[in-house]
């Protein structure tokens, strides 16, 4: 799964470093995600998993950019296929109740099966699990939802899918042709399993300056020192990616060290409490990535690592180290 400019990190970077695993194609969100992928040379196959809309106008550009669509329901089925199509995957709802084909209403399944039955283009076929990282019972219980459908209305096509990150580590007793991992390749927590540090934002301190108990830091002078401190500005803010959440709350890495993050988080700065550690301007600081982890600090702003990734915009310049 590379959507969402792979995940925040940069999607043609992000690509190049997989290529080299040979994946056998690349997720995305939108077409557009898709056709940026067909700009940068890449020929695999290219999913968008947000149902496609009775669009002609979408309809044509993943036709003409090979790109599969899903399908979620029978109006967009019979636009794909009233002019040829090509190839295309369904998606069955076993749970989520976000989008889909629902697995109890059998009389839209059965009109499905007709349709779909027999068309060669009919490539995929998956479902979504809502929670296997928190309870891997309630995944087991949608995979029997989803192998029913599949059995009784003989939905058979050449990929079955439906394990992500979280579910590749809660022992299935399949995974289907194909997997779509998501956010551990990007570094985040998924279940069970315990991910390799993958980015890391950073940014310079621009200013330092001592301060005296009862000072007051950032806007509405809320956060009020009860001791004699020296404060190191940041540069770098909301209008960067670091959440608002994290004013008070979140940490940021200096000298090795984790610092708290002292008032408001603003748009462009945060301030962070550096004590007697001889900061300087100029110094790096990490807000994730280092002794601070993405996850630890995405539950510092009551968010999650998908966020935290996905909110960096563009004007945080993208660093890459590449073989």
């Amino acid at each position: 799964m590379v959507k969402a400019d792979g995940y925040g990190l940069g999607v043609a970077a992000v690509v190049r470093a997989l290529e080299p695993l040979d994946p056998w194609g690349y997720g995305l969100a939108t077409v557009p995600e898709a056709l940026a992928l067909r700009r940068e040379g890449i020929t695999r196959p290219l999913v968008v998993f947000t149902p496609l809309l009775p669009d002609p106008a979408l309809i044509a550009a993943c036709r003409g950019a090979g790109v599969r669509p899903v399908l979620g329901d029978l109006d967009a089925l019979d636009a794909w296929l009233a002019g040829g199509g090509g190839a295309f995957h369904v998606e069955v709802d076993t749970g989520l109740n976000r989008c889909g084909f629902a697995w109890r209403d059998r009389d839209t399944l059965t009109r499905l099966g007709a349709r779909v039955r027999t068309y060669d283009t009919f490539e995929g076929i998956f479902t979504h699990f809502h929670s296997p990282d928190a309870d891997p019972g309630t995944a087991r219980a949608q995979l029997e939802r989803f192998d029913a459908v599949l059995s009784y209305f003989e939905l058979n096509p050449p990929l079955v899918h439906y394990t992500n990150s979280a579910a590749a580590g809660i022992g299935l007793s399949r995974h289907g042709e194909l997997a779509r991992p998501g956010i551990f390749l990007y570094g985040g927590a998924a279940g069970s399993l315990v991910p390799e540090p993958v980015a890391a934002l950073r940014a310079r301190v621009v200013a330092v300056r001592p301060v005296r108990a009862g000072d007051s830091v950032s806007y509405g002078a809320d956060a009020v020192l009860s001791r004699d401190s020296r404060i190191a500005t940041v540069a770098i803010g909301y209008a960067d990616g670091v959440p608002r959440s994290l004013s008070g709350t979140g940490r940021v890495e200096l000298h090795g060290v984790s610092l708290p993050i002292v008032g408001r988080v603003t748009m462009d700065m945060v301030m962070v409490d550096a004590g007697e550690l001889p900061v300087g301007v100029g110094d790096i600081a990490t807000v994730f990535g280092g002794r601070v982890s993405l996850d630890e600090q995405a539950a510092l702003g009551g968010t999650v690592s998908y966020e935290l990734l996905t909110r960096i915009t563009p004007r945080v310049p993208r660093l890459y180290n590449e073989p």
